[in-house]
C-alpha cells in the first residue's frame, strides 16, 4: 500500500516528463508531420514502430517504479474486482464511442464542408493506406490502449487520488487533465474532446475498479479512427472538389 508522505523523487520525475516533456514531444513530431507535402509508407511505418516503442518503454518504467513503491495490481487497475459490471461497462462503452466515430465520419459524407482541423491531415499522413500498414497500426492502437491506460488511469489516477486523501474525484480530473495534455498537439477541439474523454474514460476506472473497460475503448476508438477515416476524408475531399468545380 503506498502511504509515503513525500512524493517519491521518480513518481515527480515521472509526472514532470509527462506533463511537460510529452506535450512538447508530441507537438514537436506533429509539426514535423505536417510540414511534410506528404508521407511515404517507410514514414508511416517508422512512426508507428517508434510509436510502440516509446510507448511500451513509459509504461514498463511506470510498472518497474510502481512494484518497487509495493503499488499492488489492483491499485493501478490490472485486477477485475467487479468481472459482472467491468463486461457490461466495457460493452457499452466501446459501442458508445464506435457509433460516435461512425456518425462523426458518416457527417463528412453529408456534408464535406465539415472536414477541418487535423482529421484530414492525419488521415492522409499518418493513418494507414494499405494491408500491411493496416497490420502494424492494429499493433500501434494495441500499445497505445494499453499502455496509455496503465499511464493515465491506471499510475496517475491511482498517485492522484493517493496524494490527496482518497478523494476519487482529484484522480479521476487529475489524469483527465494530464492525458488532454498529452494529447496537446491535437489542437483545441482535439484538447476539449480529450478531457472529456478521459474524464469518462477516468470515471469508468473509478466505478468498476479495472483498466479493462477503458483499454477496450480506447483501442476501439483509435482502431475505428485509423481504419475508418482515411476513405471517408478522401471522398469527403474529392466531393468538396466536385461542388467547387460545379459552382464555378
Amino acid at each position: 500500500m503506498f502511504s509515503s508522505i513525500l512524493m517519491p523523487w521518480d513518481f515527480a520525475l515521472i509526472l514532470i516528463f509527462l506533463a511537460v516533456a510529452v506535450p512538447w514531444l508530441g507537438r514537436r513530431r506533429m509539426r514535423q508531420l505536417l510540414a511534410m507535402p506528404e508521407t511515404t509508407k517507410i514514414d508511416r511505418l517508422s512512426l508507428y514502430a517508434s510509436t510502440i516503442a516509446f510507448q511500451s518503454l513509459a509504461a514498463a518504467l511506470i510498472l518497474w517504479r510502481s512494484s518497487a513503491h509495493r503499488i499492488s495490481a489492483l491499485e493501478l487497475g490490472l485486477a477485475i474486482p467487479r468481472p459482472f459490471l467491468t463486461i457490461v461497462a466495457a460493452v457499452a462503452l466501446s459501442a458508445l464511442i464506435l457509433l460516435n466515430q461512425i456518425s462523426s465520419l458518416r457527417r463528412l459524407a453529408r456534408d464535406p464542408s465539415v472536414i477541418k482541423g487535423l482529421l484530414p491531415e492525419l488521415a492522409l499522413k499518418v493513418f494507414p493506406q494499405d494491408e500491411v500498414e493496416r497490420l502494424a497500426f492494429f499493433a500501434l492502437v494495441t500499445t497505445v490502449a494499453v499502455s496509455e491506460e496503465v499511464i493515465y488511469r491506471g499510475f496517475l489516477q491511482f498517485l492522484f487520488e493517493s496524494r490527496s486523501g482518497g478523494l476519487m474525484a482529484v484522480g479521476i480530473v487529475g489524469s483527465a487533465i494530464m492525458f488532454a495534455l498529452a494529447h496537446l498537439y491535437q489542437g483545441r477541439s482535439g484538447l476539449l474532446s480529450t478531457s472529456i474523454l478521459g474524464l469518462v474514460f477516468s470515471a469508468v476506472r473509478a466505478l468498476t475498479a479495472s483498466l479493462v473497460a477503458p483499454m477496450m475503448a480506447h483501442f476501439v476508438a483509435d482502431l475505428a479512427a485509423g481504419l475508418l477515416a482515411p476513405g471517408k476524408v478522401r471522398a469527403a475531399l474529392r466531393a468538396g472538389t466536385e461542388r467547387a468545380g460545379g459552382v464555378r
